[in-house]
């Protein structure tokens, strides 16, 4: 995708973009588009969760792309317009007089302002059982895990667009997909409930949540569900559980002492001046 990495060169810049997703990529275009030096820091492959997304059908001008080629042509058009884009992981940010000072592992960026769309990390259950079996039986990608489930029978907690659309996916391997969500409507949009609930291989359980994830040393073989009305617990056999309950915002790179506002949720609160 046109990325470099950083190397001993001259790293100040007008604008450093943190984070190189859909919204950096755009950022990041018409900054290159506005002729303002420009350099875009992402610590993995352009794209962000555009890379993780199998088909995408509600993009203007799109009938239907990959997340991967949506992802490429944003940054081939950024790097058209004289961007760079680098992998960096960004460890801090802090201020020297008029100037933002980015730091990396292999270095610094100097720059007048920094453009911060890094995204989030998956959300984590924190439930017994979760950590024991991540990458054994836990997920948070079925586009990148799904076909280990061939014929086998998955749960996917969640009740927002990801759940519902990697349930979807996720019947093109496993025989059988329990979508639970711990409230009776989901949030997901109502063309994606509709296309898992006509989907015989999905089963949607409503009103209950996962309270522990169970199996053997090698991986998952049970999940335990409690019915929040109810109280009531039973054990459900799965190989797999894919979590999509959300993100919480990459803002650990400020320091504490930058002052910098965040809501209850952890991202950073702007106004209408940013």
């Amino acid at each position: 995708m046109g990325v470099s990495q950083p190397m001993e060169k001259d790293r100040r810049y007008d604008v450093v973009i943190i984070g190189g997703g859909p919204a950096g990529l755009t950022a990041a275009l018409y900054a290159g588009r506005a002729r303002v030096r420009t350099v875009l820091l992402e610590r993995g492959a352009p794209g962000g969760q555009l890379l993780n997304t199998e088909a995408i059908e509600d993009y203007p001008g799109f009938d239907h792309i990959t997340g991967p080629e949506l992802a490429q042509r944003m940054a081939d058009q950024a790097v058209k317009f004289g961007v760079d884009l680098e992998t960096a992981r960004v460890t801090a940010i802090r201020q020297h007089g008029d100037k933002k000072v980015v730091e990396t592992e292999d270095g610094e960026y100097v720059a007048d302002f920094v453009i911060l769309t890094a995204g989030g990390e998956p959300k984590k259950l924190g439930i017994a059982g979760e950590g024991e079996f991540q990458g054994r039986g836990v997920s948070q990608c079925a586009v990148c895990d799904g076909a280990f489930f061939k014929e086998e029978v998955v749960a996917v907690i969640g009740g927002g667009d990801a759940a519902l659309e990697e349930g979807v996916f996720l019947t093109r391997y496993a025989k059988k997909v329990y979508i639970i969500h711990r409230r009776e409507q989901f949030r997901a949009q109502a063309i994606l409930v509709e296309a898992a609930r006509k989907n015989p291989k999905v089963e949607l359980i409503t009103n209950t949540v996962v309270s522990e994830i169970k199996g053997e040393e090698s991986q998952v073989k049970e999940i335990t569900l409690k019915d929040v009305v109810s109280g009531l617990t039973r054990p459900l056999a799965v190989t797999g559980v894919f979590v999509f309950i959300g993100f919480q915002p990459n803002v650990q790179f400020f320091d504490h002492r930058d002052h910098v506002e965040h809501d209850p949720l952890g991202f950073l609160v702007t106004d209408s001046t940013m």
